[in-house]
């Protein structure tokens, strides 16, 4: 499949769940996520901290977390990561633990995850995707989260809750080169 026909899959299964996509070129990156947290409210934001310099807002404080306690992580508005990889076929972010996916308990505490996606991350299917996350795995001993859209859960008469295992609202920032 196509690279972008890959990432219009991707954002279709995406919004299949409820998640907020947009798109963005990597120099304006920084400008898209000010412009989420501006949308959204968001005046703090959890980063894990190997996250890369041009993807930090402008007028947002900005906590790297080094170890942030659940009560600690509660107390900012949403988290900013990467991912490590994103599978089209199921609307899929896998993030690894390591690097811009930070560490699990950040990108699980918060209400808002925002999230950025390169394009050369999106891969087609399920196993291709574990190819990708395999050394993470097995070399690193990562945890990794599957995340498809918004945490949401239903009780046994099918009522529909989101946010009890984690964020309420998921947002993808899809980025291409210049």
């Amino acid at each position: 499949m196509e690279p972008s026909n890959l990432v219009a899959r991707f954002e279709e299964r995406l919004r299949d769940y409820g998640a907020t996509c947009d798109r963005t070129v990597s120099s304006d990156l920084a400008g898209a996520v000010t412009g989420v947290c501006a949308e959204l409210g968001l005046h703090s934001l959890v980063i894990p901290p190997d996250l890369p310099a041009g993807w930090r807002p402008d007028g947002v404080a900005l906590r790297e977390d080094h170890g942030l306690s659940t009560a600690e992580l509660d107390e900012v508005d949403g988290v900013l990561s990467g991912c490590a990889v994103a599978i089209a076929e199921t609307g899929t972010l896998v993030l690894d633990g390591r690097g811009a996916s930070g560490r699990r308990a950040i990108t699980l505490v918060p209400d808002h995850h925002i999230c950025v996606v390169t394009v050369d991350q999106v891969v087609a299917i399920v196993p291709e995707g574990i190819v990708r996350v395999a050394p993470s795995v097995l070399e690193h001993r990562s945890p990794i989260t599957f995340v498809s859209g918004p945490s949401a859960t239903s009780d046994i008469e099918l009522n529909r809750v989101e946010g009890v295992h984690g964020p309420r609202h998921l947002h993808v920032l899809i980025v291409s080169d210049d």
